[in-house]
């Protein structure tokens, strides 16, 4: 991806309107899943049919639902951060525009 030789702050304002939702969707899905995953292992460790505890969660975490679950837990952290750091760039750029801006406005009064 290549930067744009000139910043627009109104666009990477819109842009990061649009965003937003996205990113917090994808961040109720990280957090959703992360808590999941603790009622996913008790629940195959209750259904593992061993009394032991340490067996029931070696059975728990060994179990392929509860692999999937740490899948879709990888793909929504990965989601969410790529959203995070698309809004990072995006509020650095109008960062950069307003250091631009502020710098025009020296040139102009030291021109004078």
């Amino acid at each position: 991806m290549t930067l744009p030789k000139k910043i627009d702050p109104q666009g990477a304002i819109e842009a990061m309107w649009k965003l937003a939702p996205e990113y917090a969707k994808a961040k109720a899905e990280r957090i959703y899943l992360e808590e999941f995953r603790k009622t996913k292992k008790a629940l195959l460790m209750k259904a593992s049919g061993v009394d032991a505890i340490g067996a029931q969660e070696r059975e728990a975490y060994a179990h392929p639902d509860y692999a999937a679950l740490l899948e879709g837990l990888k793909a929504a952290v990965e989601a969410e951060e790529t959203l995070r750091w698309r809004l990072v760039s995006t509020e650095a750029a109008v960062e950069v525009w307003r250091s631009q801006e502020a710098s025009n406005r020296a040139v102009d009064r030291s021109a004078r």
